[in-house]
Order: structure tokens, then sequence, then C-alpha cells
């Protein structure tokens, strides 16, 4: 995979504008790099340690400093159509086109080149251990992995509509099961309880659990709110909160609330704005950010006590589909900053550096960046503004709970 250096400077800070006065926050963004690849698409990114890992079509694995994507190296491997990559503590998954996972572990003193340690199903000479590798194999593209930190199992979801769990010490496959009638594309894992989430293109969200004290998985919900197929997932927890959201290829996003009583996901409505399929999601604090087919990536804020989802802003830039995103923090006294990694259809990768501000509107620093035409903004109220101002559509279970929680003593 070969990246140009940026083409064009840092572009300059953008203002979004406030869609509800004060104390709304405000949000600036702008681009910190954008990078071409020549050959191919990147599918995945992952961020670790102030890493960041990308995915292809080739086989290679291409390695970047943070935040303004400076390369660093690369990862060869046998096999390329890297899907998924995820990256906890010391270890990086990679799913590759063979239908295999490589481990990869990085080590304390240099980040940049992780030695591969496993593959799953692991490969063997011997006639007995091929055939177990066989069928412990997927028999498609692995679209998607997460990793349960409490318990070391990682999960991969495949286009063959299974779902297998993988115990990372042993390398051995502890369950596989079919969880859809079509192509799974998105799989979760909710760190604090260990239940699994996948969405699919059958247009099912479904929740699954662990059996207590064996491996098997148990189908728990299934959410069917989708006419269309669930391209991604996104999970956002706070103290008092946990939300899913789920973004299909009808352009929505819905949203479901956890009931921290029954555990009940109640649905809690949807965000209409997109035009085209909706391919990724991130949530990071109280913030998701949707990339689209429509070649925009949108950053929403919710509010906690209203349900309220907020579009602070559109991102543009890309020429293509948005295809994949990952997100981390940077914070600071002032406002809160996050790097967004974004990667489009169009062959590009870009770098937005994304701040956001609690209370008023900061003033701009200079006359040029006050005149700069900002995204969904402009004097003439465009109607890409009104698409900002738009509220979520609450779903009716959502709201009757809400209003019997107002009545309970």
């Amino acid at each position: 995979m070969q990246l140009s250096a940026p083409t064009s400077p840092e572009s300059p800070w953008t203002l979004s504008p406030l869609v509800h006065p004060s104390p709304s926050p405000t949000l600036l963004y702008h681009c910190v790099a954008s990078l071409h690849r020549r050959q191919g698409t990147v599918y995945s990114i992952a961020v670790s340690r102030g890493i960041i890992f990308t995915g292809s079509e080739s086989s290679r694995i291409r390695i970047w400093r943070q935040p303004e994507c400076i390369e660093r190296g690369c990862l060869r491997t046998s096999s390329g159509d890297i899907r998924a990559i995820l990256a906890y503590g010391n270890m990086l998954f990679t799913t590759h086109k063979d239908y295999k996972i490589r481990v990869w572990r990085m080590s304390g003193t240099d980040n940049m080149q992780p030695m591969k340690v496993k593959t799953l199903p692991p490969n063997s000479s011997f006639l007995s251990f091929r055939r177990t590798s066989s069928q412990q194999a997927h028999k498609d593209y692995i679209s998607c992995i997460a990793y349960y930190h409490a318990e070391g199992i990682l999960y991969t979801g495949s286009w063959d509509k299974t779902v297998k769990a993988w115990n990372v010490s042993d390398t051995k496959c502890i369950d596989s099961f079919v969880a859809h009638e079509d192509n799974i594309n998105s799989i979760l894992v909710n760190q604090e309880d260990g239940c699994l989430f996948t969405s699919s293109s059958d247009g099912c969200v479904k929740i699954w659990r662990k059996s207590f004290g064996e491996n098997s998985h148990n189908l728990t919900t299934t959410l069917s709110i989708h006419n269309s197929p669930v391209n991604t997932l996104a999970l956002s927890s706070s103290p008092n909160s946990f939300y899913l959201y789920s973004g299909s290829s009808d352009g929505s996003i819905n949203f479901w609330e956890k009931d921290r009583v029954s555990g009940r996901y109640i649905h809690g409505g949807y965000l209409p704005d997109h035009r085209f399929s909706v391919l990724c999601l991130v949530a990071i604090e109280k913030l998701v950010f949707s990339g689209s087919e429509d070649t925009t990536i949108r950053v929403w804020r919710r509010d906690e006590e209203t349900n309220f989802h907020e579009c602070l802003a559109v991102l543009k830039g890309h020429r293509g589909p948005v295809r994949t995103l990952a997100a981390c923090l940077e914070m600071e006294k002032v406002a809160m900053g996050i790097l967004v990694y974004s990667a489009s259809l169009d062959r590009t990768l870009k770098v937005w550096r994304v701040k956001v501000f609690p209370g008023e509107q900061p003033n701009a620093t200079n006359a040029e960046e006050s005149a700069t035409t900002t995204v969904c903004y402009d004097h003439k109220m465009s109607s890409s503004t009104r698409e900002c101002e738009m509220s979520p559509v609450l779903s009716p279970a959502w709201v009757e709970k809400k209003l019997q929680d107002k009545h309970l003593p």
C-alpha cells in the first residue's frame, strides 16, 4: 500500500454553528492530513498507544504515527483483504482473505513492529489437526471482530452467517453458531457484562449471552426495527446509562437505551439525516460519529436527560462512501479534543481533529477563520443547516417509559 504525503496544507479550523442557544456546545474541527492510496481501498483502522494500523486489499498492514499519519513501517502477511483490525493492550488482531485471524504482539519498548505470535485456527502439518482446523475455520470473509477483555475471548463474525468464539490463550474455537440469515456485518461486546451484539444484512440486531460456566452462547433478544441491512453498531456508556446504536442501508441510525432495572433495551428512536447507507459508527463519550455512503461524516451529541441528539457538524472532504472510522480522545483543559480517522472508497485516509466546547461559542482567532464557509452553515440558512436542526424521531415505547419514570415515587 502506497500513500502519498498530504497534497495540501492543513485546513483552517472550521466553526460549527450553534444550532441552539448557549449553553449548547460548540464544535471546531479541521482536517490534519489527507493521504491518497494508489492501489485499492482501506477496509479497516485501529488505534492504540499513539499508533494507527490500517488494513486494505493488499497483504500488508500499514503502521502510522499519530496524529499526522506519518508512515512508520508495515507488517507483511501471506494473505490480503484485511477486512477487520482490532487493537487491545499489547495485542493486535487482524482478519484475512484466507478466512484466518492473525494475532500480533506489540512489545513494551517498540510498538512500531509487532510480531505475529498466533494464527486462528492454528496451522498444522498433521492430518488430524488439519481436519480440526478446517472445521473451526470460517467459510467466507471475516467481516468483524470483538474482544472480551475479562475472559480473553475473541469473537469473529463472518459472511458465512456464523459467529465463532476463540480462546486466545490456547487458540481454540470454544463455540460456533449460526447467528443470522445473511452476512454478519458488525459485532461488539459489552465489557461490563459480556453481552454480545451482532448485526446483519438480514435487517436484525441480536443480543447474545454466554451461558454461565459453559462456552455456549444463547440468544436473548432480537431487535428487528430496521427494514434494510444493518451495517454497523456502536456502544456508548456512562455511569448512569448505556446506549446501543445501529446504522443501516436506509440511511438511518437507530438507538436503544438499556433499562437499568430490567436490563431490556428500549428503542429510543432514530436519526434520519444521512441520505444513503450508514456504513460505520464510532461512539466516544457522549458523541457519536457516523460515516455514510453519502460521503459525509456526521458528529452527534446525546443529551441524556432528554435523549435529544444534536448534529453538531457535518464533516465533508471525502469524494466517495466513508467505509470505516476510528477515534480516540485528546483531553484538553477547555475543550474535549478527539482525533477521528476516516477511510473512504475514494481511496483516501483522512485525519480530523475535533474540539467540543461545553460552554459558549469561542471567538474566531482571525478574520480568515471567521470568513471560512463552514459545513452545514451559511448566512442564508442552507438546507444543510435545517438538517442539523432536525431532532431524532422518538420511539413511542421510549416516550412511554420516560413518562412512567417521572411518575414513580
